[in-house]
């Protein structure tokens, strides 16, 4: 669970007001987020890496070949720092030093675990493929063992972890505010665009509907 209270890692300093320790905050950000990035140090060399998660209760889970360098680390136990960051907007001012964005953000910290119970293994891939599809896990075909055995899945608890978010118009001087310029906010969003099928598919499979991101193609 999501501490309620921030720690000497989690507490935000800058516009504090905009922080949340909420654990129902901190996971509705990661659920709609397709993509995190893990920070680590292995070596002596510092590492910042994207990789696709899924949350599942109080555990963030990422997974990759056994070879990957950076889930090798954190089954080592190295600490890191997991982080996601949804943009919503660019916030235009009429003074470039208050340009901003909105955006909804998470940071955690801690410690990985690796995932060895095959049941469990198994359960993580199939949320992983319909965190980003919905539903596709029942109808694509699910690892042989081969492919588990070499597929590497780490758990890093969403323990210590806060969210930051930003929304509304620009924050402008009010000596600024006659200026012949325009403000406000150009809203983004991240949207899938209609599907391209593959070539060589089956009979009926090119009619299958599909729920991709929120949106649905048929």
């Amino acid at each position: 669970m999501v501490a309620s209270s921030p720690t000497q890692r989690t507490q935000l300093k800058r516009h504090p007001e905009r922080g949340s320790y909420d654990p129902r905050v901190v996971h509705d950000i990661l659920d709609a987020a397709l993509l995190c990035q893990v920070a680590f140090v292995r070596e002596g060399q510092p590492y910042v890496l994207p990789t696709a998660h899924v949350r599942v209760g109080d555990e963030l889970f990422l997974h990759g070949a056994k070879k990957n360098r950076m889930l090798a680390a954190l089954v080592e136990g190295v600490s890191a720092c997991v982080s996601v960051t949804i943009l919503d907007g660019l916030v235009l001012a009429r003074s470039a030093m208050h340009h901003s964005m909105n955006y909804r953000s998470v940071v955690i910290f801690g410690r990985g675990r690796e995932v060895e119970d095959a049941q469990e293994k198994r359960r993580v891939l199939a949320a992983l493929v319909d965190h980003v599809t919905p539903g596709r896990s029942l109808e694509v075909r699910e690892p042989n063992d081969a492919e588990l055995s070499a597929t590497r899945v780490v758990a890093f608890p969403v323990g210590e972890a806060s969210a930051k978010i930003r929304r509304g118009p620009p924050l402008d001087l009010a000596s600024d505010l006659e200026r012949p310029c325009w403000a406000g906010v150009v809203p983004l969003e991240l949207r899938a665009l209609r599907p391209e099928p593959a070539s060589d598919l089956v009979d009926g499979a090119a009619i299958a509907p599909l729920d991709v991101g929120g949106a649905r193609f048929e």
